[in-house]
């Protein structure tokens, strides 16, 4: 099993796919995210993503009507130490200018790379290949981290 290398405090951000792994306790990626949680949990970092993340972690539950699990995710992005950022119209202009750059990045995942930035997140915990396409931005996916050892 791999390790994640985060900061020792500070602000990193997380696309929806960490907190899907977390709230539904993936037995791949569950274990792999301890560290962090741990360390928001203790106040060393504060997690922040964009408020985008509530609607794209509860249309599973809803489809599935699943209303407990709809709820646990509402829960956990009410816990202290995470952070929603609204998506203002700078954050959209932003993503609009970022996607004009970067044509292969889909609008949701814009929106969230630039909440990152305008966040000062140190980095952006995902496991979409994706976000690599952005030049400059510390992408830390979690596929990669597993094949590294502690």
């Amino acid at each position: 099993m791999g390790s994640i290398t985060l900061p020792n405090s500070g602000v990193i951000a997380v696309d929806a796919n960490i907190v899907i792994y977390t709230v539904e306790k993936h037995p791949k990626y569950s274990p792999l995210l301890r560290p962090l949680w741990e360390s928001v949990e203790t106040g060393k970092l504060v997690v922040v993503m964009s408020e985008l993340v509530l609607l794209e972690t509860l249309v599973g539950p809803y489809r599935a009507g699943l209303s407990q699990l709809a709820a646990d995710y509402e829960s956990f992005l009410s816990f202290t130490g995470i952070r929603l950022v609204p998506i203002s119209p700078a954050i959209l202009r932003a993503a609009a200018e970022m996607r004009a750059k970067v044509p292969k990045l889909r609008s949701p995942d814009a929106i969230h790379a630039v909440t990152a930035i305008h966040q000062a997140a140190s980095c952006f915990l995902t496991n979409d290949l994706g976000f690599r396409n952005i030049a400059g931005f510390n992408v830390i996916l979690l596929d990669e981290a597993l094949t590294t050892h502690p």
